[in-house]
């Protein structure tokens, strides 16, 4: 089989898993679950790259193989699952659907730029980068829950509007040129308390209602010749 199968991928594995299925929550309407998977799936993607160092004899090929499909598995767990929880959640429209698109194409750029530059760099050192450039694409499982804590307190039009927002500066952070060191790992574990417990709070206390609409098409042929 093609790929390399080892314990340095599972975390990964397990973050666009999480993703998947949370997508599938979003659509029916389970907002809550899809919050926590993406919470999961933030947490699996902090754990693979600390996992993946703990192999001290992988080659080149398996260190650029664990680049490509972290970067790949991103795209799904950050670019397009969050956008797709703002877009359950109200973020639509015309310019809903600018600002959707907007983020979806600057996460790429971001996670595009971060494989150049790990990939120029793994040629020259080991270990772990010590800054991020650029706003980190998992900083939205962070920004998500804690924005969404506005809905206990402001109306549901104001909160689409938060959203879109929200979505439009993070994804320009992605792309805007600045370095950010990366946090030790007791900050790291300072910011899984604070998530967890934003998690669970929308858990146990939020009633938001997601209004569905469904829109019957019909066959084109028809639509045609009417």
């Amino acid at each position: 089989m093609i790929g390399f199968y080892d314990y340095t991928v599972i975390m990964t594995y397990l973050s666009l898993l999480c993703s998947v299925f949370g997508i599938t929550q979003a659509i029916d309407g389970r907002f809550r679950t899809a919050i926590v998977c993406l919470a999961l799936s933030g947490l699996c993607d902090m754990l693979d790259g600390k996992i993946a160092r703990t192999k001290k004899n992988r080659s080149s090929d398996q260190k650029l193989f664990g680049v490509q499909i972290d970067s790949l598995c991103d795209v799904i767990c950050f670019g397009i699952f969050p956008v797709i929880i703002c877009y359950i959640l109200g973020v639509r429209g015309i310019l809903g659907g600018i600002v959707i698109g907007y983020y979806s194409v600057c996460s790429v750029i971001r996670l595009g730029f971060f494989n150049v530059l790990e990939t120029n760099r793994q040629m020259k050192e080991d270990g772990a980068n010590k800054y991020y450039y650029g706003l980190p694409i998992t900083s939205i499982t962070i920004v998500l829950p804690i924005v969404f804590l506005l809905s206990f307190v402001i109306s549901a039009y104001a909160f689409k509007w938060v959203l879109l927002m929200m979505l439009f500066v993070v994804a320009t952070l992605f792309i805007l040129k600045f370095r950010l060191k990366k946090p030790s790992t007791k900050q790291l574990a300072v910011i899984v308390i604070i998530v967890a417990i934003i998690v669970s709070v929308i858990m146990l206390y939020s009633d938001y209602r997601i209004k569905r609409k469904i829109v019957q098409e019909e066959a084109l042929i028809n639509e045609l010749f009417e």
